[in-house]
Formats: C-alpha cells, sequence, structure tokens
C-alpha cells in the first residue's frame, strides 16, 4: 500500500465524473496540531456514498497543503506519508512512496520504526500534522525564580510571565509519543491547549531555572530579557531537547518573556544601584561636579555656626578634607573648563590679572590669651591695641535630665531629647 503523486490535470478533469474519494485537511486553528482528512465533492457531484468514511479507497486522491504531513494510517499503523504539497493518489497495490519534503532524508529512520507491513485492512484513515508554528501557548511561574545577575552583583528573585510556540520537528515521534490513541480511533482533530498540554507548561516552567542559569552565566542582564526571544528560546530548546525533542519530536521554536516582577528585596537592589549610576553619570560632567562642591561646601559653613565645639573647629576639619582631596576646590577655580573664568560652562577671554597679594598670617594666641577683633593678641583683660575688653566666655549650658552640655540656642538635647 502506497502513494503517488497525482497530475494535476487528471485531479480536476476525469475524477470528476468518478465514485472515488477526494480527501482534504480539516480547518486548523492557532493551536491546532493533528486534523482528519475530510472527503470532499468535486464541481458539486460525485461524492462517494457508497463506501464507508473511514475507508480510502484505492485510486483515491489526498490533497495536501504547504506546511502540512498527510499520514496514510491503516490498522492504526503508518502505511505511507508525504510531507510535500500537491495531489497523491492511493495505490493499494504499491510500494510506500515516502515523500519526505522538507524533512530530507531524517525522517525514513523514525518511519522504519513504526512502518506497518500488513495488508489493508477495513479502518484507513488521512491524518495531517501541522508543520507550522504553533504560537502563544502561555506560562507563568507560581512561585519565585532566582537568577544572578552580574550587573548588579546579587541574586535576584522574580516571578516570570510570557508565551511560547513550539513547532514538530518529527512527525512520526510526534505521532507516537504526543497524539492520544483515541484522537487517531475516533478520526478527530487535535489542539494543543487546555488541559492536553498541563504536563507540558509544568515541564517547561521547570527548565526555566536551567536556562535562566545559563542566560546568567553568559553575562546578560536581567533587564534585557524581555528583548532576547531567540536567545531564551534556544536556552530552552537546549534545557528541553532530550525530553521534547529527541523523546517526542517538538521543540521550542521561540520563547516571549514579559517584564519580570521582582521580589520587594530584589526591587530594592535595582533600586538602589539605579540611583547610584545616576549619581555616577551626573558627576562626569564637570560643571556638575563643581555645582555638587559648592553645594556641599556651602552645607558646611552653614553647619560651622552650629558646631558645639566652635566655628573654628569645624573650618579646620573642612580644611583638612580639601587638603586630603588633593585641593579639590582649588583644583576647579583653577581650571579655565571649570572655574569661574568659564562662567558655568561658558568660555570666555583670559584676562591678565594683578597676582592676588598675601595676607599676612594671623599670629597664633598663647595659651590662655585670646585674640581681639583688631587682631591683636592679648593675654590680659584689655586689647593692648585698642582697647577692647575680653569677650566674656560663653555660659556653658547642660541638660538638667542626662547632664549633656547644650550649644547656645538648643532647644532640645541632642542626646536624650528632653525639653530645654
Amino acid at each position: 500500500m502506497g502513494i503517488i503523486r497525482a497530475a494535476v490535470n487528471a485531479v480536476k478533469g476525469g475524477l470528476a465524473d468518478t465514485w472515488l474519494e477526494v480527501l482534504e485537511p480539516s480547518s486548523m486553528g492557532e493551536h491546532t496540531v493533528v486534523v482528519p482528512g475530510q472527503l470532499i465533492t468535486q464541481n458539486g457531484k460525485s461524492q462517494n456514498k457508497k463506501g464507508s468514511s473511514n475507508i480510502v479507497s484505492n485510486g483515491s486522491i489526498i490533497h495536501v497543503y504547504d506546511e502540512q504531513m498527510m499520514i496514510l494510517v491503516d490498522g492504526g499503523k503508518i502505511v505511507d506519508y508525504t510531507a510535500e504539497p500537491g495531489y497523491f493518489k492511493v495505490d493499494n497495490s504499491s510500494m510506500p512512496s515516502l515523500f519526505n519534503g522538507q524533512f530530507g532524508d531524517a525522517i525514513k529512520e523514525s518511519f522504519k520504526r513504526i512502518m506497518y507491513g500488513g495488508v489493508p485492512s477495513q479502518s484507513q484513515h488521512v491524518f495531517y500534522i501541522n508543520l507550522k508554528e504553533i504560537k502563544n501557548l502561555k506560562f507563568g511561574t507560581t512561585s519565585p525564580v532566582q537568577y544572578y545577575d552580574s550587573f548588579y552583583e546579587a541574586e535576584l528573585f522574580m516571578r516570570l510571565h510570557g508565551s511560547y510556540s513550539i513547532k514538530v520537528t518529527d512527525p512520526f515521534k510526534f505521532y507516537q509519543q504526543v497524539i492520544p490513541n483515541s484522537v487517531i480511533t475516533n478520526n478527530e482533530s487535535l489542539e494543543f491547549e487546555g488541559e492536553f498540554i498541563r504536563q507540558y507548561n509544568e515541564e517547561f516552567v521547570t527548565e526555566l531555572g536551567s536556562a535562566f542559569n545559563q542566560y546568567s552565566a553568559d553575562g546578560n542582564r536581567i533587564s534585557f530579557i524581555t528583548s532576547k526571544a531567540k536567545e531564551m528560546a534556544k536556552y530552552m530548546r537546549d534545557a528541553l531537547d532530550e525530553d521534547w525533542n529527541e523523546a517526542r519530536g517538538f521543540e521550542v521554536f521561540r520563547v516571549s518573556m514579559g517584564m519580570p516582577s521582582y521580589s520587594d528585596a530584589s526591587q530594592k537592589i535595582i533600586d538602589e544601584r539605579a540611583a547610584m549610576g545616576a549619581s555616577v553619570s551626573y558627576l562626569r560632567d564637570g560643571a556638575n561636579q563643581q555645582a555638587f562642591m559648592a553645594k556641599n561646601i556651602a552645607e558646611g559653613i552653614n553647619a560651622a555656626g552650629h558646631n558645639e565645639g566652635g566655628a573654628m573647629g569645624a573650618f579646620l576639619g573642612m580644611g583638612m578634607a580639601n587638603n586630603m582631596g588633593g585641593n579639590i576646590m582649588g583644583g576647579y577655580m583653577q581650571n579655565p573648563q571649570y572655574g569661574p573664568a568659564n562662567n558655568g560652562g561658558m568660555q570666555q577671554p583670559q584676562q591678565q590679572q594683578a597676582a592676588p597679594q598675601q595676607a599676612a598670617p594671623q599670629q597664633a594666641a598663647p595659651a590662655g590669651g585670646w585674640t581681639c577683633s583688631c587682631g591683636a593678641v592679648n593675654t590680659g583683660k584689655f586689647c593692648a591695641e585698642c582697647g577692647s575688653p575680653k569677650p566674656a566666655e560663653p555660659k556653658k549650658r547642660f541638660c538638667g535630665n542626662c547632664g549633656a552640655q547644650l550649644s547656645e540656642g538648643q532647644k532640645f538635647c541632642p542626646e536624650c531629647g528632653t525639653k530645654q
């Protein structure tokens, strides 16, 4: 029993006046993987009404479209097939023709393992396996998936969702391992959806962890995953190759990922890293650096007036910080690109300026002495230069609750919070 290619003219002409069947595939939807052949009429007449719907008569014509695999089944076994589009005639006296189509010789070995060597029976069927991409198969993880992101240098936890598609790679394995026997015996269609694919969805989600480990090892950022459909499909094909492609004859073709839903701790890590990156990017500009330093110095001057150790101590601390930073502000002021001559980033013509006069260093007061507002250093109660009296020592204040020393004007104790 086999099939032979039929001439198109013969199909359209002489066959119209015969009692033989002409079979075409039933309608295929987005998720349809298998449909039975259905009898059609020729020019509105000549439908064979004598035989059973399960019997394909010798000499019948089978029509095959693009991206389809037609299998001729007898007694539940495949006796011939074609993966090439066209018209084919059933010839019970011939050997199987084996039209491999797009698969080349790759599926001949699979056919040899399941071929039927018997004689025609009374239960022949024609089925069509869909070779197109079966799209929009939804998935989602119920528990967080762990992922190490080298960019954030942290383990992130997230829930994933999206869709994937499959494609049949070996129709005979697919026929044997995926299609239920009831579909063949009842001459039915099969949709790759709903309860039927629950097991496959669970296997897909389980292997997402393996695919993610490889995605991470290749140094990819998790935030780029929505644009990595081809890469994720490859990772999933590798992870599921043994279970799906080798054992069942189909593979993952494409994976579309939605934006991950991060755990609270992971989202905090991402937000902090984004804020840090924005600050670094901001300070790469020289004008921004100058503004940043000026802002911090202004804040330091303001804080110096409220320093418990006195303003002079605060200014000394600022000076030490500036020296440790390599005289940062001095560098900015001297740099024509960022300094005052730049006028906020706009270059101005350089003018010849007289060297500034250096102020005489102020003489330090001796132990127990004091410095007058006129600059003179004294040890007595009055200034020897201008006669101004020695300033009164500020009265020290202490917290009535914990005894901590208070600065002038403080209304609450900085140590215990007691109102003063």
